[in-house]
């Protein structure tokens, strides 16, 4: 006959199971970067929540706020609250929420990719040109500023850019 410690004991043991199983499926969105060979500071720190399809390749993205991130000399990233895009190993693609700066002019990334094997260079799909930076650069989450207000003349071509 089962008593009363023993059931005890037999659920204790199957919610430390249960426990145990959903916390190896559960990751981060910095570790499915880095699963599919991307740096996981391609998104910066304040991620809230992410969705993922693994079936379609398909994920989303929401940050605490809009942010930008400095990179080197006059280019930035900025990030919207919403990031979106489909990724397979060494690539993103279709992707929404992120724009690149160059100079004084913000244009919307498509694509990301990295040569595999790695060259040391990741390259940003920014529809007229494709940008490229150093790998070492995306290594880390980056720390994000709230972007500036979008009142200036350079910020506002974005928007036509993105348009078309």
């Amino acid at each position: 006959m089962i008593n009363l410690t023993h059931l005890l004991l037999l659920f204790l043991l199957l919610n430390l199971i249960s426990f145990t199983a959903s916390a190896t499926n559960t990751t981060t969105a910095y570790d499915l970067l880095t699963s599919y060979g991307l740096p996981s500071g391609l998104l910066p720190r304040g991620v809230k929540d992410f969705a993922f399809d693994a079936s379609t390749g398909s994920f989303e993205v929401r940050l605490d706020r809009a942010c930008n991130a400095a990179l080197v000399s006059e280019s930035a990233v900025h990030y919207d609250p919403d990031v979106s895009g489909t990724i397979a190993y060494g690539r993103i693609g279709g992707l929404s929420g992120i724009s690149a700066k160059d100079l004084f002019l913000w244009f919307p990334v498509r694509g990301i990719r990295v040569d595999v094997p790695s060259s040391g260079l990741i390259y940003f799909d920014v529809g007229v040109v494709r940008k490229q930076f150093p790998v070492s650069l995306f290594e880390t989450p980056p720390s994000a500023s709230r972007p500036p207000s979008r009142t200036n003349w350079g910020v506002n071509l974005f928007r036509v850019f993105d348009v078309m």
